[in-house]
C-alpha cells in the first residue's frame, strides 16, 4: 500500500527510514547510505516527510521539496516524548514519523540558502566576539600577574596596554613584553575580523527590505534586523504576535496546576542569540527613556515599578510583537500607531 507518511533520521553516514499508509500501518523500514538518500525519494510517491530540525536539515528539506515532497520540521525536544523505549536509529525515525502526523505539532519553516548564509556570517561574527574577549582578558589577566592593572572594558585594552609594555620603568622581562606585543596583534586580528564581517551584514541588510523595515524599531539595528529576518522567513507561520515571542523565549514560563496560575521568570526558549540582542537593544531603549524622563510614557511607569532587568525583557517582548507585525502584514513601523 501506499506510503503517506514518512520519518527520516538524518545522521552523517548512515539514514533511517521509517513509514506508514493512510492507516498507520508500517509498510517501510529501510536504512540508506547518504548516496542513497535522494535516489530512494525520487522513486517515492509524494508523501508527507518528517525530519528533526538538526545538521543538514535545513539542506535535505529543501531537496526534498524539489522532489514533489512535503517536508515538516520539528524541535528534536518534541520528537523525544514519542521515543517509545531505547534510543536508535530506527527508534528514532519511528518517532519522527508518529510525531509528524500529530495536529498539534509545532514545526520548524525551512530555511532558504540565503537565510543560512547570512545566519552563517552572524555565527562566524559571534564565535570572534568571543574569541576577542577572551584574548583580552588573557591579556589582562597576564599583565595582573605583575601589578600593571587595566581598567575593565576592551577598549582600555588598545589604548593602555601599548603604553605599558612600552615603559621602561616597569619591571618587565624582554620576553614578556614581546609576548604581549603578539597577543595585542591577535586581539586587534580578531577586531578586524569582526568589523569585515558586519560589512557583509550590512550590506545584505541594505538589500533587504523586510530588514531595513525593522531597523525603524526602536532597539533594533542592522544586526538584529538581518538576523530576524533571516530567523523568521515567513511570519505567517506564526497565528499572532505572542506565539512569535515565545519562540523568542521571552514570555514567562509557567508551572499552573489546580486552575492556579503560576508564571516565573522568562522561558528562555528558543534561539538564544535572537533573544540576547533582543533584550540589548531593549536596554539601549530603557537608557534612552530614562534620560528624556517622560513620566507618562509606558516604558518609564514600567521601570519605575519594576526592576531594569524585568523592563529590558518585557521591552523586548513588546519589540518581538511588533516584529511580528511589520513582516507578517507587510507595514511600516509607525511610533504613534494605536490598534482601531
Amino acid at each position: 500500500m501506499q506510503v503517506t507518511t514518512v520519518g527520516l533520521d538524518l545522521a552523517k553516514n548512515v539514514f533511517q527510514v521509517h513509514g506508514v499508509n493512510a492507516h498507520g500501518k508500517v509498510v517501510l523500514r529501510k536504512q540508506l547510505r547518504r548516496d542513497q538518500v535522494a535516489a530512494f525519494f525520487a522513486n517515492l510517491p509524494a508523501c508527507l516527510i518528517g525530519v528533526e530540525a538538526c545538521s543538514s536539515a535545513h539542506h535535505w528539506a529543501r531537496k526534498l521539496q524539489v522532489l514533489g515532497h512535503t517536508v515538516r520540521l520539528m524541535a528534536p525536544q518534541f520528537v523525544k516524548a514519542y521515543v517509545k523505549s531505547n534510543k536508535n536509529d530506527a527508534a528514532d525515525a519511528e518517532a519522527i514519523c508518529e510525531a509528524v502526523a500529530r495536529p498539534s505539532m509545532r514545526f520548524v519553516p525551512v530555511k532558504n540558502i540565503e537565510q543560512q548564509s547570512v545566519l552563517a556570517l552572524h555565527r562566524v561574527r559571534q564565535g570572534f566576539v568571543k574569541a576577542r574577549t577572551a584574548q583580552a582578558n588573557q591579556i589582562r589577566g597576564l599583565l595582573g600577574e605583575y601589578g600593571l592593572v587595566v581598567p575593565q572594558g576592551i577598549a582600555y585594552i588598545a589604548k593602555r596596554v601599548p603604553d605599558l609594555i612600552e615603559d621602561a620603568s616597569i619591571e618587565l622581562p624582554g620576553s614578556f613584553r614581546h609576548l604581549i606585543d603578539r597577543l595585542l596583534d591577535h586581539l586587534k586580528l580578531l577586531q578586524r575580523q569582526v568589523e569585515e564581517i558586519e560589512v557583509q551584514i550590512k550590506a545584505w541588510h541594505r538589500t533587504s527590505e523586510a530588514s531595513r523595515r525593522l531597523e525603524k524599531v526602536p532597539g533594533i539595528g542592522p544586526l538584529t534586523a538581518t538576523a530576524l529576518v533571516a530567523s523568521v522567513g515567513d511570519a505567517k507561520n506564526f497565528d499572532n504576535g505572542r506565539q512569535f515571542a515565545a519562540w523568542l523565549g521571552v514570555v514567562p514560563r509557567q508551572h499552573s496546576s489546580g486552575g492556579k496560575p503560576t508564571l516565573l521568570g522568562m522561558s528562555k526558549r528558543g534561539d538564544a542569540y535572537l533573544r540576547t540582542m533582543l533584550i540589548h537593544g531593549a536596554r539601549s531603549v530603557i537608557y534612552r527613556a530614562t534620560q528624556r524622563a517622560d513620566a507618562e510614557s509606558w516604558l518609564v511607569k514600567l521601570i519605575n515599578r519594576r526592576n531594569k532587568n524585568v523592563a529590558a525583557v518585557a521591552l523586548a517582548n513588546k519589540t518581538a510583537r511588533i516584529v511580528w507585525a511589520l513582516i507578517a502584514r507587510d507595514r511600516q513601523f509607525s511610533a504613534g500607531y494605536a490598534a482601531a
